[in-house]
């Protein structure tokens, strides 16, 4: 789940220290998706940042009552959904 913009409003980038009001119904999605027992991570660019953006995301999803999750900026092999507001879908293989 990305960030700014999906998790998180975004207005323009301020610095690792802002993360914008939290979008209600993309928090109570997580909230399910946690409570189905699936894997979320938060997939930002911020991550490359290091630990201190990672700590101000972590201290963040506390407020929205979301659990200490994975913080990266990198795809794995196990990802079955990205959401992002920058995507475009692109189906397999078929530019």
């Amino acid at each position: 789940m990305d960030l700014d913009g999906t998790l998180a409003e975004y207005h323009g980038w301020i610095g690792i220290h802002h993360i914008g009001k939290a979008i209600t119904p993309m928090v109570e999605r997580v909230q399910r998706w946690i409570g189905e027992g699936k894997t979320v991570k938060i997939f930002t660019a911020r991550a490359c940042e290091g630990t201190a953006a990672t700590e101000f995301i972590h201290a963040w999803l506390d407020k929205q009552g979301l659990p200490k999750l994975e913080v990266t900026n990198v795809k794995d092999f196990g990802m079955t959904e990205l959401w992002d507001d920058r995507c475009i879908s692109i189906g397999t293989n078929t530019g």
